[in-house]
């Protein structure tokens, strides 16, 4: 046997006995490494005095206030936040608190923003129909002063459309009228500014048909004009009553507003 052979069978057992050490000398110096490591990579501030601390019962409740946990979007609870603050302030400044069931002598009939006005006098009955529905705008230009913090705005009226229908028996004469622009009301003969105007006229038997006739008032003889206004005017249709039924228009519109408002509360809470 070789002197090399021999060298190499001595050092054979000694490896042996000095390999389980190094395989725990390094299995014992990696560990904190890897730990420091790890300490370095946590999101936690250990040195917090809140870092031992865990919420076992998280609250997740609407913050729109409703009571539920945690089922309304964003946009939605920003609605509803702003929809109480909205009904809040249109109910606290309308003026009218309950609606009158009468105009004038005329009986009020509702049916959504649908409006009828009546009146019978002996064989003849006269109704009057309006619609509320965009009828509403500023009754004034804003008044817009530099040293003024916010402009004022005119008032918000409704100024709806409106027929007048006098009835006798089966025939009905019929008038289609709008309100003027406040800015240029419409000055008569005898210099009397009318808040309204005649814009159509027919006369008809039975129901409403579109083959019945009618004419525009812009082409009306001025006199003819004149004597059918003066006609309305006895009717009681006057300015001072239309001046009312704007009124109450403007009154009615703002209740189906803030219904409409309390509405839309309840269908965007409700989920």
């Amino acid at each position: 046997m070789s002197s090399l052979l021999k060298s190499v069978m001595r050092l054979a057992p000694l490896k042996s006995v000095t390999s389980p050490l190094r395989w725990s000398l390094a299995s014992t110096s990696s560990r904190p490494f890897a730990r420091s490591l790890w300490h370095m990579c946590s999101p936690k501030d250990e040195t917090s005095a809140l870092a031992g601390l865990k919420i076992t019962t998280p609250s997740n409740l609407c913050s729109c206030g409703c009571g539920s946990r945690g089922v309304h979007t964003k946009g939605e609870r920003e609605l509803i936040e702003f929809l109480a603050e909205e009904i809040a302030t249109e109910t606290k400044n309308r003026k009218v608190k309950s609606l009158p069931t009468d105009v004038e002598g005329f009986k009020v009939t509702t049916d959504g923003a649908d409006v009828v006005l009546s009146k019978t006098s002996g064989d003849e009955t006269i109704e009057i129909h309006f619609n509320i529905n965009h009828t509403v705008n500023n009754d004034a230009e804003a008044n817009i002063d530099p040293s003024m913090d916010k402009p004022e705005f005119g008032e918000l009226k409704s100024k709806p459309t409106f027929d007048v229908d006098i009835k006798r028996g089966t025939t009905t004469l019929s008038f289609t009228c709008s309100f003027f622009d406040s800015a240029e009301p419409a000055e008569g003969e005898d210099g009397y500014n009318d808040v309204f105007g005649i814009d159509e006229i027919s006369l008809f038997d039975g129901a409403w048909d579109d083959k019945h006739y009618s004419v525009a008032g812009e082409i009306l003889d001025g006199c003819l004009y004149d004597l059918l206004m003066n006609l309305l005017d006895e009717k009681g249709i006057s300015n001072e009553f239309v001046e009312k039924l704007s009124d109450f228009a403007t009154a009615y519109e703002n209740h189906l507003y803030i219904n409409m408002l309390q509405n839309i509360q309840k269908f965007t809470t409700k989920k």
